[in-house]
């Protein structure tokens, strides 16, 4: 006799994905974030109110975290799993030497494959083909900022506080990459490539920060190595979309052949 499917529990994983914040009416500012288990398999947690975390719980790329989840009514995806934050907790971080095994059997080079194979999440070698950084339309902007607004209007003071400290970017970051399926072109969500915008228009200017974004992201990155994290949009799930991105020499050569 089979037992019934978990629709709740406890895990633990490894974080590989950290995308960059979104705002939304239902759930405020909330960033969506993916580990690989114990067992290999990819999670999906969201949604996740980073901003307002304590300080202690405020995980980053290659921590190890426990959690409480549920299964999300709104969300079949497989490796979806809704996350009590409150029970989030790091116990430890994968260190440099172990990153090469663990991540190894995970590495995939058709999204093809892995769509036919039910799954929404994956770690992808790519050949990168070009960067590209876009300028959003001014329609855009203006509707994320009355979105942010919406919710800096609401009566609960720390809503408005966690969104004032916190600005769209102005622009969007695109890689075309080939696979066994192809050529594909998607925007790169990765928390960190939004954040090194703001932090370096801040320090140099507009014009320096993005000669430098094209340089880092678009030449560096590529040129040592990186791999994709892909996973599949919510509403369109044959839509991958480019969750974030880890370096080369975050692993070993050997885990890329």
């Amino acid at each position: 006799m089979t037992g019934q499917p978990l629709t709740s529990g406890n895990a633990e994983a490894v974080v590989i994905v950290k995308a960059a914040p979104q705002v939304g009416r239902r759930h405020g500012e909330t960033v969506c974030c993916a580990g690989i288990d114990i067992y290999g398999n990819w999670l999906r947690l969201y949604p996740v109110s980073f901003r307002t975390l304590e300080h202690s719980k405020k995980f980053g790329r290659w921590d190890r975290i426990k959690f409480k989840w549920r299964l999300p009514n709104d969300d079949q995806r497989i490796e979806s799993r809704r996350v009590d934050q409150q029970s989030l907790e790091i116990v430890g971080e994968l260190k440099s030497s172990e990153r090469e095994r663990f991540l190894a059997n995970t590495i995939v080079t058709s999204l093809t494959r892995e769509r036919a194979a039910g799954k929404s999440f994956a770690l992808l070698k790519a050949e990168i083909l070009g960067f590209k950084i876009e300028k959003k339309k001014d329609d855009e902007v203006k509707a994320e900022k009355q979105v942010f607004e919406s919710i800096r209007s609401q009566a609960d003071l720390f809503a408005q506080q966690v969104t004032n400290n916190y600005n769209p970017c102005p622009y969007v970051f695109k890689y075309k990459y080939r696979t066994d399926d192809g050529q594909r072109e998607g925007t790169c969500q990765d928390w960190e490539i939004e954040a090194t915008y703001h932090k370096w228009s801040g320090l140099y200017g507009e014009d320096k920060a993005l000669a430098e974004m094209d340089r880092v992201f678009g030449k560096d990155y590529p040129a040592k190595g990186m791999l994709l994290a892909m996973g599949t949009h919510s509403l369109h799930q044959d839509t991958w979309l480019i969750n974030g991105v880890v370096r080369q020499n975050d692993i070993q050569q050997g885990a890329l052949i």
